[in-house]
């Protein structure tokens, strides 16, 4: 079996991402069948155990990961055109329930999926690579569920098409699970996340959508999390 890069297994694995794997091997904190690693490039078997030192597993349990009920208006990213971004709604005064502990740098939370800026719903911002990878990385397998309300006539054949056989800039799209939801709602299920993808899609088939709603990431749903507001993911939370 040929050798892998340690850095890349790791990220891989679930570990860590590959930034923090090279920090963590230049500072002696990886360990590969035993034998601490410190070399950045290492090349191990694949079936080597691979083991973090405890300030290193302590550190990664602290990570934070939260969800946001975004409102249409802010984006995902950095504040762009005069509209905030997300980020500036993570306060205590918009903490859903206990408002005393630590509250997450902001600086440290990075966005894993977004939703475009006049899309609402369920935003996962999180401190940690691995879970970021797990939600949006090449190998995803995680679904994401939406609600959509547009004008157009919805038609069996536009049910069809946005299911399977559309493409955008010039890749077919993985296939999608798509419902009519009343005279003009359809409810999506994707595993991708491209840049405006519903939007696009809907566009293809001669629909214009007016509301966009994401409101399950996985195992994670929104729930009764109030427009604004956000909460803490619990280390028993799965996605």
């Amino acid at each position: 079996m040929s050798e892998v890069r340690l850095s890349k297994l790791m990220s891989e694995m679930g570990l860590c991402s590959r930034r923090e794997a090279d920090r963590l091997i230049e500072t002696g904190q990886v360990f590969v069948d035993g034998v601490a690693i410190t070399q950045l490039g290492t090349r191990i078997s694949p079936d080597s155990e691979i083991t973090l030192s405890t300030a290193a597993r302590q550190k990664s349990d602290r990570l934070m990961t939260i969800i946001l009920n975004k409102p249409p208006g802010y984006v995902s990213g950095q504040a762009e055109r005069g509209y905030p971004d997300a980020v500036s709604l993570i306060t205590r005064s918009n903490l859903y329930g206990p408002k005393d502990g630590q509250l997450p740098r902001l600086g440290s939370l990075n966005v894993a999926g977004r939703l475009d800026i006049d899309s609402s719903g369920l935003l996962v911002l999180t401190q940690d690579g691995r879970v970021a990878r797990q939600l949006i990385g090449p190998n995803s397998k995680i679904k994401k569920s939406y609600r959509v309300k547009v004008h157009g006539h919805i038609t069996p054949n536009c049910l069809e098409q946005l299911r399977f056989g559309l493409e955008l800039d010039g890749r077919t799209l993985r296939q999608a699970t798509v419902k009519q939801a009343g005279e003009d709602g359809l409810l999506f299920e994707l595993i991708e996340g491209r840049k405006r993808q519903i939007r696009r899609m809907c566009q293809a088939v001669g629909l214009d959508v007016r509301t966009l709603h994401r409101n399950r990431v996985g195992a994670i749903k929104l729930g009764q999390l109030p427009r604004g507001c956000w909460r803490f993911l619990s280390t028993n939370e799965l996605f």
